[in-house]
């Protein structure tokens, strides 16, 4: 099932991010001293935005959170997080909250949406492929940068 977050569940989305962003970061994540459950718990009561959960058996398998930002071009969404719990991966938890993400891109009249996603994760990126998911030609990669800029077609035209 895919439904939108609850704030009280903000520590549960936390602990998820954490777990699913740890598996692609060879050295273990930085830690910056960002309280995630506080993050998770500003990007849930956003008005312009929107947080996912997927469900299974009581248990949050999957999340993700968009909106637009305030100097995207008209009809864009951001796609700022999108994680699916490891244990689940391959479970097509993942498809189930794109399709989720994509029928509410469609249903507001968005037209693109955008993401980054991390370098070294290769799994995430063949994900994106498969869903068509294409390099941004806004934001071609930069030599130093540890981000791929994506870009999805949400109309279909």
């Amino acid at each position: 099932m895919i439904r939108a977050a609850l704030a009280a569940e903000a520590a549960d989305i936390a602990a998820l991010h954490l777990r699913a962003r740890s598996t692609y970061y060879p050295d273990g994540i930085p830690d910056d001293g960002t309280d995630w459950p506080a993050v998770w718990r500003e990007a849930i009561a956003r008005p312009d935005g929107r947080v996912l959960c997927a469900v299974r058996d009581g248990r949050l398998t999957g999340l993700a959170s968009f909106r637009t930002p305030p100097d995207a071009p008209a009809g864009t969404v951001k796609l700022f997080q999108f994680h699916v719990d490891p244990g689940h991966w391959r479970t097509g938890t993942g498809t189930a909250l794109h399709t989720a993400c994509v029928a509410e891109w469609r249903a507001n009249g968005l037209r693109t949406a955008v993401l980054d996603v991390h370098a070294d994760n290769h799994r995430a990126q063949a994900f994106y492929a498969r869903l068509g998911w294409t390099p941004d030609p806004a934001h071609p990669p930069a030599p130093d940068d540890h981000h791929l800029f994506l870009r999805f077609t949400v109309s279909g035209e």
